[in-house]
Parts: structure tokens; C-alpha cells; sequence
């Protein structure tokens, strides 16, 4: 089966849908020299509607700064960022294809679930949003009982990692989100593989397809 991964950067949620089995292919508007698949360089939002409808799955994490709690300063400085999320919507609908929609907690996503790094036994909390055409079961989210890293020095023993901006401690963060070989900067636009192989699981699923049951392409 094969999974489209639309605004790729890094390739953190393609290594995931990767891991549930797929073929996957990313498309960006910036090159992407570390994605790990197949690779299109191009604007998502000039796709074409029988492109998307070659894939049996499509992924979209479409940008966040519009809603980050980080980009707050910078939008009242007037900083204007791209609200893509309507028109990506619109356009996975229209193709007809299982799909998903990733972005940030405050993100305006239609009744999302939520995942957290504690639901896979990861040493960061990153919470994300997921809006699906299909449904997905909302893990029990376990209570926050560590405390985050401060930003710009190492966690210390017993702290979570915090991934966003320019955070410290890049080889641990590799090692905590199963990302080996991103920059900073990528994994800071990154998601867990584990977040993304756990949604993919849940659409195989709703299809009457067991976890592990579709080749694994290499």
C-alpha cells in the first residue's frame, strides 16, 4: 500500500507510516536532502486531484507557526504565516482518500485525538493533534508526573525533553524521537515515528487489516 506524506520536512511522520508498512512518498516545497523515500520537491497545494488519488493513505502536517504558543511574539510583531489547514482539508476530501491531518494543540483541527510521547514510553511529552476521515481510538493519555527541560540547556536526570526552537541537546533528541541523523531544525518540525505508525496502524485497522498484515517495502 502506499502513503502519501505531504509536507514532509524531515520525514519523522514518513518513517512511521514506513514502519506500519507502507511505500512512502513525501512532497515539500523545500528540499529535503535527509528524507528517507521517495522525494517531490513542489508545493502541495498544486498537487493535482488524480496525484493524491495514486496513494491509498495521505499524511499532511501543513505548517504550525500560525497557532504555535512560540510564535505568539512574532505574529503581535506582525509576522504573517501561512493558515493552510482549510485548503488542505478541502483538497484530501475532495480526492477521496483516507487521510490525516497533524498540527499543534492549538491547531483548529475538527474533533482530533490527541497523542503524547508518554502514551509510547518516549522521554517528551510533544503533543500533537490528529483530525482523520477515518476513526482513531484516543489512547489513555498517562499523567505528566516529570518535569520539561527549561529551554536552552540540557534536561537533567529524570527531566523530559523539550523539542521546539533552538533546544539543546540535538543527540539526545535523535535518541528520544527514533530520528537518527536530523538537524535541529528538522527535528524541531518533527513528529515521533511512533505517533505516525500508530495512526497508520488505526486506519489498517479500519479496513479489517491486522498490524504487520501489508508487506514491508525496503
Amino acid at each position: 500500500m502506499k502513503a502519501l506524506d505531504l509536507f514532509c520536512c524531515g520525514g519523522g511522520a514518513g518513517r512511521g507510516l514506513h514502519q506500519a508498512g507502507f511505500e512512502v512518498t513525501g512532497v515539500d516545497i523545500e528540499p529535503q536532502k535527509r528524507y528517507p523515500f521517495r522525494f517531490i520537491q513542489s508545493d502541495v497545494m498544486t498537487l493535482s486531484i488524480d496525484f493524491l488519488r495514486e496513494f491509498d493513505f495521505i499524511w499532511a502536517s501543513p505548517p504550525c507557526q500560525q497557532y504555535t504558543l512560540a510564535g505568539t511574539q512574532w505574529r503581535r510583531e506582525g509576522k504573517e504565516y501561512p493558515d493552510m489547514i482549510d485548503a488542505t482539508r478541502d483538497m484530501m476530501v475532495e480526492s477521496g482518500v483516507p487521510w490525516v491531518i497533524e498540527n499543534v494543540p492549538e491547531a483548529p483541527l475538527r474533533n482530533p485525538v490527541i497523542l503524547c510521547g508518554t502514551m509510547f514510553g518516549l522521554r517528551t511529552y510533544r503533543h500533537r493533534l490528529f483530525e482523520s476521515s477515518f476513526t482513531i481510538q484516543q489512547p489513555e493519555h498517562p499523567e505528566h508526573v516529570a518535569r520539561s527541560t527549561k529551554m536552552g540547556r540540557p534536561p537533567k536526570d529524570g527531566e523530559f525533553l523539550q523539542i521546539v526552537g533552538h533546544f539543546s541537546g540535538v543527540p539526545l533528541a535523535r535518541e528520544i524521537m527514533g530520528l537518527p541523523g536530523l538537524n535541529q531544525y528538522e527535528l524541531a518540525q518533527a513528529i515521533p515515528p511512533a505517533y505516525s505508525r500508530y495512526i497508520a496502524n488505526e486506519f489498517l485497522r479500519s479496513i479489517g487489516i491486522a498490524e504487520g498484515q501489508i508487506e514491508m517495502s525496503f
